[in-house]
């Protein structure tokens, strides 16, 4: 598959002055750039590959990472003539700290510093489509692919000084990007790569530095998207401002099918600062000179508006049972029998039934979104986790070439998953398509984020397993209930505005993410020896309440359930419940970081503890792919209120080759603190009309007074291993754990998220 140069990708304008950070954005020069990837994961031979991140047809398959998708050199590494590197990756930076990753693994094979190094992000005009930032894909893919491909474009770069100084390629060394002579000659990068040329494949299999002389991979580096976080700085796009910039507010109906009836618009044209009313069938919208102008106008167009009400919504008294007797695509598993495992009679046989809630994103801003239209080009700046589909829909949405379109990525504030992002740029480009000239800024107001945003998918898990007279798991199985986690932008019509157009578009029909991966039985396969396993996934098209990926996807009820249950089945037999994980358990990695995290936590359950006082422990492999985790807790429960308060944690983690040592514990921090507030405290609310938690009254999240007390993350490095990713491997063993935990403390084994609050108060009073 030939890759174009960058030149030919480009659309409109990129405004690199406007954007939080102009450094990410600057274009070398054409001549003498050069681009290199690869990946290391276990599939990398895959003629195909579907993943969340996307589908891919490997143009060379050999090749590690993202490289057999995008294998060219100089779509992933530029050296322009002056020496400076440029660094291209097509995955998004999301808060996890992959632009100081990337800076770290493209220094160390370089031989560069990293602060020489300019990254550019996310961009259909000039990084490598690498679909979407999704699944803890980016260092594994992307990473793999920057690492492999910077040792190529250094050897080249060797080879090149070598003919030119006269001497072979092995009698010269590199330091902070100069090339060295043992005669004391020397050259420049910015010199060498003249003679180089870098429109080339990557070739497989090539010399990679040795991990023992690593001096950049495994240090702790100062993360390059903090400073200006913490000081207040640009650093998001809710930041952005363009010369010329106008604000827009779309005006949403109350609820999900309801259309516009009437609208008197007179009165709203004549406020001030007010330019333009958008009205396309039952989509409105504001556009004015400042915000507080169009947020006005937003509010008197909204009390101007009249609606024809949508269809019901279910009971969510019932929601568990509803969607369980909704047609469902079935889908095996996994389906294994063991005849000799059966033929041992079994002792016990346990049962029971796990579910989760609808969740929202919370992101802690809102979306939002720029775009101009001019001369017949758009170009938005946005913060979806993937610009290359975003731009296929909104060409599909607008009638545009494709090659008229180009999306270009400035991270938000706060979201892993499919929030409003998406949306909020099809409302950008809508108005900015009726506005032409000018850049259109949207911003979503609180309560439209809460209420439109694609919500983590309501779960139902049944699981059944058998225990023989010696202890041991003989049978194993389990049933999912789950609509999609993936209503990524597949089309126009996955574009939540669309579907007011007075043309609207249809929604792709929800789909599946493959196994491994998976999507709603995502981890339903325990890591665990088990003779006999059956899992059951039953697909659920119908969504009667809007719904997409959530970090993890249905990794965190099925291993909140697995965990959950292992634990039940450990006292079932009598046993610790880290022996008899163990016990079941034969991977040497997952064994390893199971013993360290007992070992670090002081693991001994069957001390005499203060009351309402426990301790749990759990863990999984993340899509039984990526990186390993365990976890151990500690928690006090206040019977009278239902309160939680997490008094330790210790976790551990074996993710490969670690980049950034600070870099993991804060995601594995973060996991924590995230899936304790979904596991402790959330739950999206409706009822048979609308969503009713609109604010963070309704829609309560962890506060600062529930924050563990004390955190500990004890990391295993694997030089010279696959990287593995790590951003949700703590998710589905945290929510367990607490689980486990509060069993411990008080004797009730709570089944149903959230844990905390009335669910627990009502449990203890049972």
């Amino acid at each position: 598959m030939k890759q174009p140069h960058r030149a030919s990708r480009q659309s409109g304008p990129a405004h690199p002055e406007a954007l939080p950070n102009p450094g990410r954005r600057r274009v070398l020069a054409a001549a003498g750039s050069l681009t290199v990837s690869f990946t290391l994961l276990p599939w990398a031979g895959a003629l195909a590959q579907t993943t969340e991140a996307g589908s891919f047809k490997a143009a060379a398959p050999q090749l590690p990472g993202s490289l057999k998708n995008t294998p060219l050199l100089d779509a992933w590494i530029q050296i322009n003539a002056d020496g400076r590197v440029t660094v291209c990756t097509g995955k998004a930076e999301l808060g996890t700290g992959i632009r100081t990753a990337f800076l770290q693994i493209a220094a160390e094979q370089l031989d560069v510093t990293p602060d020489s190094i300019a990254l550019i992000t996310a961009d259909t005009g000039l990084t490598p489509d690498e679909g979407y930032t999704a699944g803890s894909h980016s260092t594994a893919d992307s990473g793999t692919a920057i690492f492999n491909a910077a040792a190529q474009v250094r050897a080249l770069l060797l080879q090149s000084a070598a003919a030119r100084l006269g001497v072979e390629a092995t009698q010269l060394s590199t330091q902070n990007g100069v090339i060295l002579s043992a005669d004391g000659r020397s050259m420049t990068y910015g010199v060498a790569v003249a003679g180089v040329n870098l429109h080339q494949q990557a070739q497989p299999e090539q010399p990679l530095t040795d991990p023992r002389a690593f001096k950049v991979i495994g240090q702790n580096l100062h993360r390059v998207d903090i400073p200006g976080k913490l000081t207040g700085g640009k650093s998001y796009l809710q930041d952005m401002r363009m010369p010329g910039m106008v604000h827009a507010r779309a005006i949403r109906p109350p609820a999900y099918g309801a259309t516009l009836a009437s609208v008197d618009i007179e009165a709203v044209q004549s406020m001030p600062g007010v330019i333009q009313i958008v009205r396309d069938g039952s989509y409105l919208a504001v556009v004015a000179a400042d915000e507080w102008q169009a947020i006005l106008a937003m509010r008197a167009l909204s009390a101007a508006a009249h609606w024809n009400d949508g269809p019901a919504l279910p009971d969510p008294k019932t929601i568990h049972a509803t969607l369980r007797q909704l047609p469902a695509q079935e889908i095996a598993v996994a389906n294994r029998t063991d005849a000799a495992a059966l033929a041992h009679s079994a002792t016990q046989t346990l049962h029971a039934r796990y579910t989760k809630p609808y969740l929202t994103h919370g992101s802690i801003g809102p979306s939002c979104a720029v775009a101009l239209f001019d001369n017949n080009h758009l170009t938005v700046w946005t913060h979806t986790q993937g610009v290359f589909p975003m731009r296929k829909g909104l060409a599909e949405m607008l009638s545009l070439p494709l090659e008229n379109v180009r999306c270009i990525h400035v991270e938000g504030s706060g979201c892993y998953g499919h929030n409003g992002a998406d949306d909020a740029a099809a409302d950008a480009a809508l108005i900015a398509h009726k506005t032409p000239g000018r850049p259109i800024r949207v911003q979503w107001m609180r309560e439209q984020e809460h209420t439109w945003e694609p919500f983590g998918p309501a779960m139902t898990v049944d699981t059944t397993a058998a225990l023989d007279a010696s202890g041991q798991i003989v049978n194993w199985q389990c049933e999912i209930w789950s609509n999609t986690h993936n209503n990524r932008i597949d089309n126009a019509g996955r574009f939540m505005p669309t579907w007011m157009l007075a043309q609207p578009f249809t929604p792709a029909p929800p789909k599946t993410i493959p196994m491994p991966e998976g999507g709603g039985d995502r981890n339903s396969i325990p890591l665990y020896r088990l003779p006999n396993l059956k899992v059951q996934h039953h697909f659920l098209p119908d969504m009667p309440i809007r719904v997409s990926a959530m970090r993890s996807l249905g990794a965190y009820l099925n291993v909140f359930a697995i965990e959950s249950f292992m634990d039940e089945l450990a006292a079932a037999a009598k046993a610790d419940p880290i022996e008899f994980r163990l016990r079941h358990l034969d991977d040497p990695r997952q064994r390893d970081v199971v013993r360290l995290a007992a070992q670090r936590f002081g693991w001994q359950p069957d001390t005499p503890k203060k009351a309402n006082h426990g301790v749990g422990f759990a863990m999984a492999q993340y899509k039984n792919l990526m990186a390993y985790f365990a976890i151990a807790v500690e928690i006090a429960v206040t019977p009278e209120t239902g309160e939680v308060q997490i008094e330790r944690v210790v976790a551990t983690v074996d993710c490969g080759q670690i980049v950034n040592p600070d870099g993991v514990r804060n995601q594995i921090e973060g996991g924590i603190l995230q899936s304790a507030s979904w596991s402790l405290f959330e739950q999206t609310t409706f009822d048979t009309r609308r969503i009713t938690s609109f604010d963070w009254s309704g829609y309560p999240i962890m506060r600062f007074s529930a924050v563990p007390k004390k955190v500990e993350v004890y990391l295993i490095d694997r030089p010279g291993m696959p990287f593995l990713g790590v951003g949700e491997a703590a998710q589905g063993p945290t929510a367990a754990v607490l689980a486990n935990a509060i069993a411990n403390a008080t004797g009730k084994r709570l089944r149903d998220l959230p844990l905390a609050g009335a669910n627990l108060k009502a449990a203890l009073r049972s």
